[in-house]
């Protein structure tokens, strides 16, 4: 059987830990390097959705003498962080695959690909509706009493704070499913307390989104309403497949009775 992480000698489980955050370091430098060069292209890209809030004729401004450099260094980054994030996810899944029994190493690939395509969804949705509607709305805020200033470092840094909020909210439907599925949380729970779930989404989407604005909470928690619902649902069906419909109800302490029930009759 093999050995799990809390079995290793410190030392090698220290070693294992290196190891893994060197590919993620490397990996995310020798990619942010080769994207420096494109980074006026992607600073383009990444102010796209705004630039119809913006005042008529309004450039980005860089404010000091290392703002250029900063801002594509941080750009060039943020989009390494994108392009490496299978990469950061399966390192950071495989340092805890040694501890996870021969029947989950099944769901470890399956649960990897969720991940980066959840967190891929999230920022082509903050990409594709939360940035124009967020930051028009907080620009909106200061037309009436004060003369505008696109600061370059200021605006690149909200929208990538925004982007990478949403990616990682959007997680959320693995959470609820493995909670449900494996028992944790049971089923019924989840549909029992929809009404104070429903509160923690919102406090959730306030806690996430970098700015102050309600239009992105109200934005952010209508979505993880929605991938919340997705999530029980695929989860009631695994469910009710895999164990039949009576097992909606258990808690963890049943499930493993019901396991070991079934584990006996096959003897």
């Amino acid at each position: 059987m093999p050995i799990g992480p809390a079995r290793m000698p410190l030392m090698d489980h220290l070693g294992e830990l290196r190891r893994r955050l060197t590919i993620i370091v490397v990996s995310l430098a020798i990619t942010a390097v080769v994207l420096y060069n494109a980074t006026p292209v992607l600073i383009d890209f990444i102010m796209n959705p705004i630039r119809a809030a913006l005042p008529h004729g309004s450039k980005l401004t860089v404010l000091t003498v290392l703002g250029g450099f900063t801002i594509r260094f941080k750009v060039a980054v943020f989009f390494g962080a994108i392009v490496c994030s299978p990469i950061i996810i399966w390192e950071v899944m495989a340092f805890f695959l040694p501890a996870l029994k021969k029947n989950e190493r099944k769901w470890v690939v399956p649960t990897v690909a969720a991940m980066v395509v959840l967190f891929y969804l999230g920022m082509a949705f903050c990409y594709l509706i939360i940035q124009n509607a967020a930051v028009g709305w907080m620009i909106d805020q200061s037309r009436d009493f004060a003369n505008i200033v696109a600061n370059a470092e200021d605006y690149i840094n909200i929208m990538m704070l925004l982007e990478i909020g949403f990616g990682i909210a959007f997680q959320l439907p693995l959470a609820i499913f493995y909670l449900s599925v494996l028992h944790l949380v049971p089923y019924k729970t989840f549909r029992a307390q929809w009404r104070y779930i429903y509160v923690g989404l919102m406090v959730l989407s306030a806690v996430v989104t970098p700015d102050a604005s309600p239009v992105t909470m109200i934005l952010m928690f209508a979505a993880l309403i929605g991938l919340y619902e997705v999530a029980l649902a695929i989860a009631r069906y695994v469910l009710v497949a895999r164990d039949g419909k009576e097992s909606l109800k258990w808690t963890r302490e049943e499930y493993q009775e019901h396991k070991y029930e079934e584990e006996m009759s096959k003897l």
